[in-house]
C-alpha cells in the first residue's frame, strides 16, 4: 500500500457535540475574561500572579473565572502583578 492509497483510507475527523459544547463554552469564558492572544504592554500572563509556572511557555491559569492552560504571551482583563510586584518574566 502506498503512501497515498494510505491517506485516502483514512477517515477525516470530525467534531462530536461534545466538542462544540466545549469549544462554546471556551469562546464565552474567553470573552468574558477579555483573553488576548498578545500581552497588553509588559503585562502577560508569564508575569501574572495566576499563572501558574512561570517558566513555562505553556501554564495553567488558576484565577477563579479562568482556570485553563493560557501561553505565557497572552493577555486577560484579570492579569494582576505577582507578589514580588515584576513585570517581566522571571529570566530562565
Amino acid at each position: 500500500m502506498t503512501l497515498p492509497d494510505l491517506a485516502s483510507e483514512i477517515q477525516k475527523p470530525e467534531p462530536e457535540e461534545i466538542d462544540e459544547k466545549i469549544q462554546l463554552g471556551l469562546h464565552y469564558l474567553a470573552h468574558n475574561a477579555g483573553l488576548k492572544g498578545r500581552p497588553s504592554g509588559n503585562e502577560r500572563c508569564s508575569n501574572c500572579r495566576y499563572y501558574l509556572e512561570p517558566d513555562e511557555p505553556l501554564s495553567y491559569c488558576w484565577h477563579m473565572k479562568l482556570r485553563i492552560l493560557v501561553d505565557d504571551d497572552w493577555w486577560c482583563r484579570w492579569w494582576q502583578g505577582n507578589e514580588w510586584g515584576l513585570t517581566e518574566a522571571p529570566s530562565k
